[in-house]
Parts: structure tokens; C-alpha cells; sequence
């Protein structure tokens, strides 16, 4: 159900919008990695979802630039 309607959201925004989602994932998963290195971080299933999260935007980039 998550998921669906985090997709349902990705596909409603502009390209401009999903450019800017994704450098923000991406910004997220380098903290996170480094916060990992650092032994800082508690959650560390976190950065999977964040990882699968990317996959998604660039799959709905890649969808919205092919029906173009």
C-alpha cells in the first residue's frame, strides 16, 4: 500500500520535480551511507529503501520520457 501511493505521487510530478526528488534520494543515500561508515546509524534497512526509492523515480523518468 506504501509503495503504490509513493508511485501514484512520483507519477503525478513534472520531470522537473522528479529531477529534483531524485538528487534529493540520492543526497539522502550518501548521508546514510556515511553515517553506516561512521557507525552512526541505527537503521540500516534505510538505506535499501532509499536505494529502491532512486530505482523508482528513474523508472518513472524513464516511462514519462518514452511516452514523449
Amino acid at each position: 500500500m506504501k509503495t503504490t501511493k509513493y508511485i501514484e505521487d512520483l507519477k503525478k510530478k513534472s520531470p522537473a520535480e522528479l529531477q529534483e526528488a531524485l538528487v534529493e534520494a540520492k543526497k539522502e543515500l550518501f548521508n546514510l551511507r556515511f553515517q553506516n561508515a561512521t557507525n552512526q546509524l541505527d537503521n540500516t534497512s534505510r538505506i535499501k529503501e532509499v536505494r529502491r526509492n532512486i530505482a523508482r523515480i528513474q523508472t518513472i523518468i524513464t516511462e514519462t520520457a518514452a511516452k514523449a
